[in-house]
């Protein structure tokens, strides 16, 4: 409850925010409206000259296109803007404000910034997804939805670790925006399932930037081309990276000098 607790109150904070400038709405959904245009465009060219691309057909690519702005606007709303901050708090040593708090820091830095208008991407992405599912509705029953929301879950969980082990090098290394700018140019690659891939990047997609996780083992699992072996590996990869990522952050804030250093 505590964590929902915070969650909403950073939630009325941006909103807050982000009312006062309105007309940031109407500029982020062009250009997300524009992103999507982009990613369908794509589609259309490829599948005007083949059926499948990698054994994937035209929805099942639809549904992954989908997924994709649904995680990213996710990943948009919340975790980038509060890693930033983070990043600019340890930069500043304005991060005192924040460890000292009774709530749990990690906490705190995790949901610390919302970027309301970026849910139109989360938007876009169900609609794109609601039209998919329409196409494959008669592949898609009870396991494949339980094995979308578990792989789903599980993505989320990598990626969120993965940003926050990132963004923790800050402690220690102070560009490390660069690194996350290289973060956002491989999650481009996620439009694709990864499988069409040479094997190098199917592997950096994989493991160094786990797109793979985020976006292509959900739209696997949603069209039944996931196998159980998969899964579980996600499932475990992703409490490996959770608690990796925790033990990470306590280990960075003990390095923490603070503003008064």
């Amino acid at each position: 409850m505590s964590t929902l607790r915070v969650l909403w109150a950073f939630l009325r904070i941006g909103a807050l925010n982000e009312l006062a400038y309105r007309a940031n709405f109407f500029v982020q959904l062009l250009q997300s409206s524009f992103g999507l245009a982009t990613a369908l465009i794509g589609l259309l060219v490829v599948f005007s000259h083949t059926q499948t691309l990698a054994g994937w057909r035209s929805h099942d690519l639809l549904a992954l296109v989908g997924i994709y702005f649904i995680v990213g606007g996710a990943l948009n709303v919340i975790v980038k803007p509060s890693m930033q901050q983070l990043m600019e708090d340890v930069r500043l040593g304005t991060l005192d404000f924040t460890l000292t708090k009774p709530e749990d820091s990690q906490l705190l830095v995790s949901l610390k910034q919302v970027q309301l208008w970026r849910l139109t991407d989360v938007f876009l992405g169900v609609v794109v997804l609601g039209i998919a599912l329409a196409q494959i509705r008669e592949a898609v029953g009870l396991v494949e939805a339980l094995g979308f929301g578990v792989a789903l879950l599980a993505g989320a969980a990598i990626v969120y670790s993965f940003l926050l082990v990132l963004t923790t090098l800050s402690f220690w290394v102070v560009r490390v925006s660069n690194i996350l700018v290289i973060f956002n140019v491989m999650y481009e690659a996620g439009r694709w399932p990864v499988g069409i891939y040479p094997p190098w990047l199917r592997v950096s997609l994989t493991f160094l930037v786990p797109v793979a996780f985020a976006i292509t083992v959900p739209a696997e699992a949603l069209v039944g081309r996931l196998n159980a072996e998969t899964l579980v590996g996600a499932v475990a990869l992703a409490i490996a990276s959770l608690v990796f990522s925790r033990w990470f952050w306590q280990v960075g804030v003990k390095h923490y000098a603070g503003a008064s250093a």
